[in-house]
């Protein structure tokens, strides 16, 4: 039998109509080859069906051997995952309807000792005593209930009462709704119907399909659960329930609460916030009090959409009311209920008092405090004034109810203010200076944490000076927001930060980012959870050049001194914890004055490829004023619609690049002749005359003779020699080697080996870094101060690269 179009699709019905996607199964046809594949082996072993139609069963089942009768032959397997594990199973072997081809079934083996787990749910669904439990089958006949349903049916009631029951929500039976459920396998969940019309009370209910092992429906299952029938407008307000709390701003909820309360409660509802609330305090716990409280109105809503003027209007203080009886319920936080008559006399029975709180016409109030953790968040209050009906027991749970969700709500939003605060704290707190100014570059961040509901991400943007003046760029975006995607972002940037002072090139620091980034994969509760992508560059103002590399993060734009923008075209790399992948470096030749743009995906906004287009034309019209990258940044944040309140972080960060004069540069090429140290040493000193730097010039000529020295004895050559004067003396020596130099203490009796250390101890840094073509060995010194004027305040210098910035770097 040829395979159908559909075989090797994980899910597709196997032939004969049955659908397996309950089970772990194969077909395999005469010649021992997969020619459909059900979505549960899939899941068991991780090859798709696409992946293994048409391959050798053996090579992922062993031997699947069948008597041709349809005999079936069960054996123990253990066979081998996708990802390399074992996976062991019993394997059942079938003949299909006397053809050549063979179904196989992957069963899973259960100990002798395992729970059985379907057996006992089923037993102790049924055996609940508050959940009616009725199962039917497929032609809607009812096979069994238990107690509890029985339990449930109405006085008179004959058999069939479940599923003649009509819903209130739209009319349809009970028996409709199981029938679409048996034929769809939807769901249906907490549908309200109505024991009777006009009746008291109502039933939950939900069912579900139930399936067998091989996916076939058999039934459905109905469960039934007693609720109060509250009548259209509190149905209302239970859906409108869970509306409160959806926004973090305290005022907006106290809005959703009155929106809820009228008209389902009443007519006229108001809230109430003491000063803490409104000023972003955390309340003391208890009640403080009407005078320490100082409460404020927030929310009102009116049944007919128009506030009366006479009440107390949004904004306004609540007057004093005297501490009567009745009061103290604030202090217990219970609800106050309250006729006319009984209103009027908590008011004093003052005229002027009850125009401000009761709305004309007023026949009942109910009054709840709105407590939390024991502190008090303010108070709600709603009127009837159409009816005349008092708040009964269900009005007064439900009162209760509203406001402590309301309560929960407001107590959310502080909690998260102050989580966001702290992360907002701890994340500036972890970024460098906003500007920075090097020989390399001048520099500008911004950081914008999300707003609204979002807690602050992880985002990050980094500058610092390298080794031979060259600066380190680094923009980067970690998973996740709140507390622990800032604790992640503190671990990278100081490992960036770590690693770029090994002098190691972009592409390989991203590795060993990369490689820490799934360490802390597997240090996670949820490894998910950590990753993230992160740019870094490396500028050289000496070679004006820019190598960078991407682990998943978008390029950064290039703005040219002529005011010409585009995208640097990197080849971006995985995210960070991805692995097993290479980076890719891009190197850039850079005119002085040139202007990098990174950035993190919040400035582009959702729509990336709108977001660039954007970015591009504002940077094309604002660098025409040729303003500092300060100023830049700050009127791209001003165009950019996510700036006010961003759906995530947005960070930014600027360099505008600058070069050392080539008069400031001397590089000089020596052969493997230590004869040529001595030519070294005049070349060097001929040029510190030459820069008037006579005070470096016996340390120097000791740093160059000695590193020269081992180059030309350990490395062999040619050795290279480059000086580089800018705000400190660069020494750098090269040579074909790539083994790094090591500094030790030499012992007493060694004839050797204090060379590294002489040149530790006359600069201020020294180091050794990797090249293409070997090793590079690098030094600075600081530059003599300059000698005060003879009876005066100023200096006098006769350099003219030493002292400020060089010329041509602005």
């Amino acid at each position: 039998m040829a395979p159908s179009n559909q075989a090797g699709r994980a899910g597709s019905r196997a032939p004969g109509g049955s659908p397996l996607a309950g089970v772990a199964a194969a077909l395999v046809d005469a010649d021992g080859r997969v020619v459909w594949w059900s979505r549960a082996a899939q899941r068991l072993l991780g090859w798709t069906g696409g992946e293994v139609t048409g391959r050798p069963a053996r090579e992922l089942l062993g031997e699947v051997g069948a008597g041709r009768d349809g005999s079936a032959a069960i054996r123990r397997v253990r066979l081998r995952h996708r990802s390399g594990r074992v996976v062991e199973a019993d394997l059942r072997v079938s003949g299909a309807d006397g053809s050549a081809e063979r179904l196989v079934l992957v069963l899973m083996p259960g100990d002798p000792g395992d729970w059985d787990q379907d057996r006992d749910i089923a037993r102790a669904l049924l055996a609940q005593d508050g959940i009616g439990v009725a199962q039917y089958d497929m032609t809607g006949r009812l096979v069994r209930t238990n107690a509890a349903m029985e339990a449930l049916r109405p006085p008179g009631a004959g058999e069939g009462w479940l599923a003649r029951l009509v819903a209130r929500d739209g009319g349809r039976t009970a028996r409709a709704a199981f029938a679409e459920v048996a034929a769809t396998g939807v769901p249906l969940a907490g549908r309200v119907y109505g024991l009777g019309p006009g009746g008291a009370a109502a039933l939950s209910v939900s069912c579900f399909r139930i399936d067998d092992v091989l996916g076939t429906p058999r039934g459905v299952m109905v469960e039934a659960s007693r609720v109060a029938d509250l009548g259209t407008h509190l149905d209302a307000a239970l859906l409108g329930a869970f509306e409160i709390g959806q926004s973090l701003d305290v005022v907006q909820v106290a809005r959703d609460l009155t929106r809820v309360l009228v008209p389902a409660l009443g007519d006229h509802a108001t809230v109430d916030y003491p000063d803490d609330v409104l000023e972003g305090r955390d309340p003391p716990p208890g009640y403080p009090g009407q005078e320490a409280s100082a409460p404020h109105r927030v929310a009102v809503r009116a049944a007919d959409g128009r506030w009366p003027a006479p009440l107390i209007q949004v904004g306004e203080a609540v007057p004093r009311v005297a501490e009567t009886p009745e009061i103290a319920a604030k202090f217990v936080g219970d609800v106050l209920v309250a006729d006319a008559e009984q209103a009027r006399r908590i008011l004093g029975d003052d005229p002027e008092r009850i125009a401000r709180f009761l709305p004309e016409g007023t026949h009942a109030s109910l009054g709840c405090p709105l407590y939390r953790r024991g502190r008090f968040f303010g108070y709600a209050a709603v009127y009837r004034t159409r009816t005349a009906a008092p708040f009964d027991e269900s009005d007064i749970r439900l009162m209760h109810d509203l406001c402590a969700r309301t309560a929960t709500a407001i107590d959310n939003a502080f909690r998260f203010a102050r989580e966001h605060q702290t992360a907002v704290v701890l994340q500036r707190s972890l970024l460098p200076p906003a500007a920075t100014r090097s020989t390399a570059a001048e520099t500008a961040g911004f950081y914008l944490p999300a707003g609204g509901s979002v807690s602050v991400g992880g985002d990050w943007y980094d500058a610092f000076d390298l080794s031979s003046l060259r600066v380190g760029l680094v923009v980067g975006d970690v998973v996740g927001h709140g507390l622990e995607a800032a604790a992640t972002m503190a671990r990278l940037r100081t490992a960036v930060q770590t690693l770029a002072e090994l002098d190691l090139p972009p592409d390989e620091l991203l590795g060993r980012l990369d490689d820490l980034v799934r360490r802390m994969q597997i240090e996670a509760d949820e490894p998910d959870t950590v990753g993230g992508s992160c740019l870094f560059a490396v500028y050289d103002p000496v070679a004006r050049t820019c190598r960078m590399a991407s682990a998943g993060h978008p390029p950064p734009a290039l703005v040219t001194p002529a005011g010409e923008v585009a995208f640097v075209p990197l080849t971006p790399g995985p995210l960070l914890g991805v692995g097993d992948h290479l980076f890719e470096v891009t190197t850039l030749t850079l005119p002085p004055g040139s202007t990098l743009v990174c950035y993190t995906d919040g400035l582009l906004g959702r729509d990336v490829a709108t977001g660039s287009e954007r970015l591009k034309a504002d940077l094309a019209e604002l660098s025409q004023d040729g303003g500092s990258p300060a100023s830049l940044g700050d009127a791209l944040l001003a165009r950019s619609p996510h700036a006010e309140n961003p759906a995530d972080d947005i960070t930014l960060l600027l360099a505008r690049t600058h070069a050392v004069p080539d008069e400031s540069t001397a590089v000089w090429e020596y052969p493997a002749d230590l004869t040529a140290v001595a030519d070294a040493r005049a070349d060097v000193q001929a040029r510190l005359r030459e820069w008037e730097l006579d005070d470096l010039l016996f340390s120097t000529e000791l740093i160059v003779s000695e590193l020269v020295t081992n180059a030309m004895r350990y490395a062999g050559g040619p050795v290279t020699v480059r000086l580089v004067l800018d705000r400190v003396l660069v020494c750098e020596v090269s040579d074909p080697s790539s083994t790094q130099p090591r500094l030790r203490r030499a012992l007493v009796t060694d004839e050797g080996g204090r060379g590294l250390f002489l040149v530790s101890q006359l600069t201020s840094r020294w180091g050794s870094r990797y090249t293409s073509r070997g090793k590079t060995i690098w030094t600075e010194q600081n530059l003599p101060e300059p000698a005060p004027l003879p009876g005066g305040d100023g200096a006098v210098s006769g350099r003219s690269t030493a002292g400020g910035p060089s010329p041509g770097r602005s």
